[in-house]
């Protein structure tokens, strides 16, 4: 029964947001029922960033924001953006300011030259996802203050309620992901990477709420998950060892593939490239593509509303249902997105390629018919990395795996069925 009243309470908060999906849409879509209904305008409006924060059931009022910028001749303006938001043009100081809403420039603050034309001055405003971006920085700030004003003023006792939610998921990456990868390395970059993780996910939930405080589509915009990313790719490149860099340089591969043509060198340099590119993409794809869905299925409430009251009915309780539960799979995947992102970057910081040789190379004889192991132990972080070759009745077997050191005893007198064969000699 507790379970049961708890699910409804989750339902209904569902039922919330969804509706609060719907709201800035429908006031979007039933703006002017003149113009013939755009539901790709509909989409990129509500998916891209603005001089002001939408108001539900009116799309031609929005919260204002400061407007920033510097004009042609390199003098500063500062004006609210409620002043050309709506169409109009606003002069300061014998400059003129306007917002186009189609052409090149349509949804940027343009100058108007004297002989009509439109210059794009140097922006510095404060947008929606600037706005957001200070918001989410904010609550990441307060929740880390708050666990620290609480663990100051009742010692080691443990938190309850939200501080014991924030408590969980901080125990949960950092020992899972920091501590498992860089070991005792792991305070080192815990700073960076769990005020990334909690950075990401705030923002991933405030962008599932449309109106105010949230709404602001952050980790769907590119420009975001490149700075993140470039982040990730500085601290990496600055702390990187000489592990790190003889990776690159001199891989452990055949010579012919890194000397005299260094093939090899210049794929992993690359690769250092293309690694938080990939970092950036993934986030950003996934994010974007999460609110598009729900998006799309809001609309469609709208594109079947000219074939009649009974198709709408049916279309409008179809999409909800689909609403709310892509709006509820969006909840798991901001965090999922959030701790893909630490983990990789996590997995790219230089502390994981410090490698300590252990013994050197041994000749083992386990329990069984003629079964001879060589092996060679190296340690990676707080695991163990094993290269081992056995040899049986005219068959080698080659694996290369990660196991903790206290299983290799276990595995090299594994029974001979599990082991994989990979070629005859």
């Amino acid at each position: 029964m507790y379970l049961l009243e708890k699910m409804k309470k989750v339902l209904a908060i569902l039922t919330m947001l969804v509706l609060a999906v719907a709201m800035p849409l429908t006031a979007s879509a039933s703006g002017d029922s003149s113009e013939e209904f755009d539901p790709k305008e509909v989409i990129f409006h509500h998916l891209g960033d603005g001089y002001g924060w939408e108001v539900p059931f009116s799309h031609t009022h929005r919260i204002p924001l400061p407007v920033i910028v510097f004009d042609k001749e390199g003098s500063l303006h500062m004006f609210s953006s409620s002043r050309i938001t709506g169409g109009e043009s606003y002069t300061d100081n014998g400059v003129e300011f306007v917002l186009p809403h189609e052409g090149e420039y349509s949804g940027k603050v343009v100058q108007v030259m004297s002989d009509g034309s439109y210059y794009r001055p140097l922006d510095f405003s404060i947008t929606k996802n600037v706005c957001a971006l200070f918001i989410s920085a904010f609550i990441v700030i307060l929740m880390a203050f708050s666990m620290v004003r609480y663990y100051k003023k009742k010692g080691m006792k443990a938190p309850r309620k939200g501080a014991g939610f924030y408590e969980t998921i901080f125990d949960f990456i950092y020992s899972g992901v920091l501590k498992g990868t860089l070991g005792d390395k792991a305070p080192k970059f815990a700073g960076y990477l769990m005020t990334v993780f909690f950075f990401i996910f705030t923002m991933n939930l405030l962008g599932l709420i449309v109106i105010f405080p949230g709404g602001a589509n952050l980790t769907g915009n590119v420009a975001v998950t490149l700075v993140l990313a470039l982040c990730t790719f500085l601290i990496t490149n600055i702390k990187g060892n000489k592990h790190y860099w003889k990776d690159i340089f001199w891989p452990d591969v055949p010579l012919m593939l890194k000397f005299p043509l260094p093939i090899m060198p210049i794929i992993e340099l690359f690769g250092t490239i293309t690694k938080p590119a990939a970092l950036c993409v993934r986030l950003f794809a996934n994010m974007m593509g999460g609110h598009m869905i729900v998006i799309v299925l809001t609309l469609l409430i709208f594109i079947f509303a000219k074939f009649g009251a009974a198709v709408l009915s049916v279309t409008t309780a179809v999409s909800m249902a689909f609403s709310l539960f892509m709006l509820l799979l969006d909840v798991l995947i901001s965090f999922i997105q959030a701790y893909v992102f630490t983990m990789l970057s996590t997995l790219t910081l230089p502390e994981g390629y410090e490698v300590e040789e252990l013994p050197q190379p041994q000749a083992i004889r386990s329990e069984g018919d003629g079964l001879q192991c060589k092996y060679m132990i190296q340690k990676q972080g707080n695991t163990i990395l094993l290269n081992y070759v056995f040899h049986l009745k005219g068959y080698i077997f080659l694996s290369e795996q990660y196991k903790q050191l206290q299983e290799l005893w276990a595995k090299v007198i594994e029974k001979n069925n599990a082991l994989i064969v990979l070629k005859k000699i």
